[in-house]
């Protein structure tokens, strides 16, 4: 008995003939081989068989399956079956893509579970199947249950090819239950069934493959969902670099100015836009750390009273040293004092730039890592360990695409589904190797040195006091170094009486107590900045990796 509710009608008949008794069964069968089975599809589109095979005290029964069938047009729909258990004496396995049946006299029952059997059509859910026998049954009898109670016949013939006849035993009772008990089946007759079922009646899950039945790596719809989310991904991942890497050119390319000069009362004094510093302004502008950054830190420190710089003449040849005034304090910045102890450790009160050059008198390396992690605390530079999470992914994601790709192989196919995972986890791997090291808030503030530097090129200094001109000169000459425009700013001030303010010559600077301008100290101080980048240079030599980009 047969007995078929509702939609999966068609794929349970692949289950039920089908795998009862289809071709090619490997083994000639005797007659009185009677088979009984159960079918039920479950809800989620999978059908569970029971099946019962009683063979003669004199007879023997083996059947095999395809589990890829040939759909002509080197199409192939493949199933799948799991759950297999036998008792009694027989066994079911499944040996190269075939599951076989084997029973010895006596009765022999079977369960198994059938995946990939439910296909849609338009408007329709559709079944034809087409078995031929290779072997002689004496009865034949089936009954199916399905979550619907609706299901048409279109056709059901049996017999011999060329000479088919409709099928005696196959009706649907008005509960909806659709029988089919057939006899004296023999070998070499085909059963050509064509059955319909309401649209939507279990989920859809037959496995067609187009092309070659043995190419796993064909392309099929499952992988062209793959590479489309791919492509989406991708897509997504060249926006946000393209957008970052724009933002960051658009703080450059800003037009706008930025006075640094503020007038309160009859003084005036320098200021920068958000405080920054000039090692710190050095390092936005082109995410590296200089040595010019370097410098004009060390500058800096002497403009504002930790430092003193004086010149000297050793062996004939221009040297400067460079000597303790204050010790660091809470007024320097973590970078700043790394800089400082760099240069003058503890128990050292002076030295001159020419010993910097000895190996392994400076490691910039800590330096340098010092100035990025000030970057990242101010939120201008994103953090490092943030950015090794899409790397950490991107590696999860290819070691699940190669494991992926190599199941897909074995099994069921579709193995290019692993090839998009593993290219998806390649790009998320590659993907901070794109990216501005600059957050927004770094951006904004290179827009704003930028703008600063703009504003130096217009200071005159007939519009600042006498007072005031030589503190003003003095505290922005670190920002002019990193943009390589100290010699303008310099000569803007040439002609400036340093003892205007009642001291003799520059406060952070010694050997020119006596000059009424800076005509000498335009002349030398060039010469200091190239000596002090060159011991920084000859320090650490990876300072300068990767070419920075221009700053003016």
């Amino acid at each position: 008995m047969l007995t078929f509710r509702g939609g999966a009608a068609g794929a349970l008949l692949l289950a039920s003939v089908g795998l009862l008794a289809a071709a090619p069964v490997a083994h000639t069968q005797p007659a009185g081989v009677s088979i009984t089975a159960d079918l039920t599809l479950t809800e989620t589109g999978v059908l569970r068989v029971v099946e019962t095979v009683e063979v003669p005290a004199d007879g023997n029964f083996t059947m095999s399956l395809p589990l890829r069938l040939g759909l002509g047009d080197g199409v192939e729909r493949v199933f799948k079956v799991t759950d297999v258990s036998a008792t009694g004496a027989g066994t079911a396995t499944t040996v190269d893509d075939q599951f076989v049946v084997e029973a010895k006299p006596g009765e022999s029952k079977f369960t198994y579970t059938v995946h990939n059997t439910v296909s849609d059509a338009p408007g329709t859910q559709m079944f034809h199947w087409l078995g031929v026998l290779n072997a002689d049954i004496a009865s034949l009898d089936v009954s199916v249950i399905s979550p619907s109670f609706q299901m048409g016949i279109v056709d059901c013939k049996l017999g011999a090819a060329g000479n088919a006849r409709p099928c005696a035993e196959v009706h649907v009772e008005p509960d909806g239950v659709l029988y089919l008990s057939q006899t004296d089946l023999r070998k070499g007759d085909a059963i050509d069934l064509t059955l319909q079922m309401p649209p939507g009646t279990v989920p859809a899950n037959a496995d067609v493959r187009d092309g070659d039945s043995n190419n796993f790596f064909a392309v099929t719809t499952p992988v062209l969902a793959a590479f489309g989310a791919l492509l989406l991904a991708l897509a997504g991942m060249l926006a946000y670099v393209l957008t970052a890497r724009k933002r960051g050119a658009t703080a450059r390319a800003s037009s706008d100015t930025f006075d640094p000069l503020v007038t309160t009362g009859d003084r005036m004094e320098f200021t920068t836009p958000d405080g920054v510093l000039p090692g710190e302004a050095g390092l936005l502008l082109d995410e590296h750390v200089d040595p010019v950054d370097i410098a004009a830190t060390v500058v800096d420190l002497a403009v504002r009273r930790y430092l003193w710089i004086a010149p000297v003449n050793a062996r004939g040849e221009d040297d400067w040293r460079i000597s303790r005034v204050n010790s660091p304090d809470d007024q320097l910045r973590e970078y700043e004092k790394v800089v400082y102890d760099m240069l003058l450790p503890e128990g050292t009160d002076t030295v001159a730039v020419r010993e910097l050059r000895a190996p392994g008198r400076l490691q910039l390396d800590p330096i340098r890592e010092a100035m990025r992690r000030d970057a990242v605390s101010t939120g201008a530079m994103a953090d490092p360990g943030q950015r090794m999470l899409p790397r950490w992914i991107g590696a999860a994601l290819i070691a699940v695409g190669a494991a992926t790709t190599l199941a897909l192989a074995l099994t069921a196919g579709h193995a290019l589904v692993g090839v998009a995972v593993v290219l998806a986890g390649v790009a998320a791997v590659l993907l901070p190797n794109y990216l501005p090291t600059r957050t927004t808030l770094g951006d904004t503030v290179v827009g704003r040195i930028k703008a600063m530097q703009r504003g130096l090129d217009t200071v005159s200094r007939d519009r600042i006091p006498p007072i005031d001109q030589e503190t003003i000169f003095s505290r922005a000459l670190p920002y002019t170094v990193i943009s390589g425009r100290a010699d303008n700013w310099i000569r803007a001030f040439r002609d400036m009486d340093p003892s205007a303010d009642s001291q003799p010559g520059l406060y952070w600077f010694a050997g020119y107590d006596r000059d009424r301008n800076l005509h000498r100290f335009a002349s030398q101080f060039p010469f200091f900045i190239t000596a002090l980048e060159g011991a920084c240079s000859s320090a650490s030599p990876r300072i300068q990796a990767g070419p920075p980009s221009p700053r003016s």
